[in-house]
């Protein structure tokens, strides 16, 4: 996810949104190259806590094969010139300070909806490849080389595209993991099959090339026909043709909450290898993943981008992702921390609240509520902003409940990892 902010006119702040940050980054230089005194610009790329293979919150954020990493992106705007900031609260201080040219060059960031993707096993994820076009799959013991093969969307042509790599480790750099577009209303017809082998290093036979076009027309068909947003294979050349060895398939179940479409796909969900926690929490359009490592501070958000840049700007203390959505009531609030508190690893809970569709004294009730009901042994950090914030406040104030309540949200943010640490400043 990437915000840009850029005071790129006299008398008022233009903001710039794209999925593609190198671009944006080649932009900045450009314009900073043919423009004397080129404004200021401060950007924000949530992400660094990312938890890979899922959807981040109800935005729909994800990353493939091949795609820079949230730190790479950064990187790639600070070359550019851009101050890098890791959450909107910070935008006003960091423009004001580039204005004030207080510094000139960015600091980095340091440093996951409703439950959207659904978890198929590898076996029916095979099975899936086999009925659409009797691709040869299974286990293999071989000592042959595991490659890429996958079907994803290019964001730069806004299509979709396959991705190859000549060896399964997938990275987020170099030249190893390469895109091949292709329209999508006119489909693979135009691809050019015997250039994904060559970059596959796949021996160029014609039974070799020949089961490559059947995988990747199979792996096409299911991305279509099962809105699919990302199907992995890992495949091996042998006896004269590829045999597909893994496979690892996204799929977005919107479509299945929304109006019913894709119902067939429900039943192939393997809801016995999903967190519990993760699927109680969906039932109530709540969005909770539970982070991997030693984190202690359990985050309550209303918004996937900022539960991402919360998460990220906590640095490696928050233990969980959790996306409210944008109609969070106080009933949401009170289910949020029976889930959050279940987790044993979690010291504080931290409660970050921007408010737009979302109401600051709704959630404040919420607050009050989960207090009344849970009794939680732990201590809980709350910062509301927006609307109806100045209400939600001063019910946290008048509540009599050992709240700690912040309107800053870097005060905010400095007090749960304190907390989080059982340390005083």
């Amino acid at each position: 996810m990437l915000r840009i902010h850029s005071m790129l006119k006299s008398q008022s702040k233009s903001r710039l949104v794209g999925p593609n940050s190198p671009d944006a980054a080649e932009w900045i230089r450009d314009y900073r190259s043919r423009t004397k005194s080129p404004k200021p610009v401060v950007a924000l790329i949530a992400g660094i806590a990312e938890a890979p293979g899922r959807i981040m919150g109800h935005a729909g954020a994800f990353t493939i094969a091949g795609e820079p990493d949230a730190r790479t992106k950064i990187a790639s705007l600070e070359a550019a010139g851009a101050t890098i900031v890791d959450h909107p609260a910070k935008f006003g201080d960091a423009l004001k300070a580039r204005l004030e040219q207080k510094f000139e060059t960015g600091s980095s960031a340091l440093g996951q909806q409703q439950q959207r993707h659904l978890h198929i096993s590898e076996e029916k994820c095979m099975d899936l490849l086999r009925e659409a076009g009797g691709i040869n799959c299974g286990a293999y013991s071989g000592s042959g080389v595991r490659k890429l093969l996958a079907i994803g969307v290019d964001r730069s042509t806004r299509s979709p595209c396959i991705i190859a790599a000549p060896t399964i480790q997938e990275t987020h750099s170099g030249d190893s993991v390469k895109r091949f577009p292709f329209d999508y209303k006119r489909g693979i017809d135009e691809l050019s099959i015997e250039r994904i082998a060559s970059h596959l290093q796949l021996n160029h036979k014609d039974s070799v090339v020949g089961s490559l076009r059947r995988l990747v027309k199979s792996l096409v068909t299911i991305f279509y026909e099962k809105e699919a947003f990302y199907l992995s294979t890992a495949l091996v050349e042998r006896l004269g043709e590829i045999k597909v060895v893994g496979a690892r398939f996204g799929f977005d179940d919107a479509a299945y909450r929304s109006c019913g479409r894709q119902a067939g796909l429900q039943s192939l969900r393997e809801v016995t290898a999903e967190d519990s926690s993760e699927i109680e929490a969906e039932k109530s359009g709540i969005v909770y993943i539970k982070l991997a490592g030693s984190g202690t501070i359990g985050t309550l958000v209303n918004g996937a981008g900022l539960a991402m840049n919360t998460v990220d700007a906590l640095s490696g203390h928050a233990a969980n992702f959790l996306d409210t959505g944008g109609k969070a009531t106080s009933e949401t609030v009170k289910q949020s921390f029976e889930i959050i508190l279940r987790d044993p690893r979690v010291r504080v809970v931290f409660v970050n609240i921007f408010g737009g569709l979302t109401l600051g004294d709704m959630i404040a009730r919420g607050i009050i509520l989960a207090f009344k009901e849970l009794s939680p042994n732990v201590p809980v950090v709350v910062r509301i902003r927006g609307t109806n914030e100045k209400e939600g406040q001063a019910l946290i104030a008048e509540s009599g409940l050992p709240l700690y309540a912040f309107d800053d949200f870097e005060e905010a943010a400095a007090k749960a990892i304190e907390l989080s640490n059982g340390t005083r400043a």
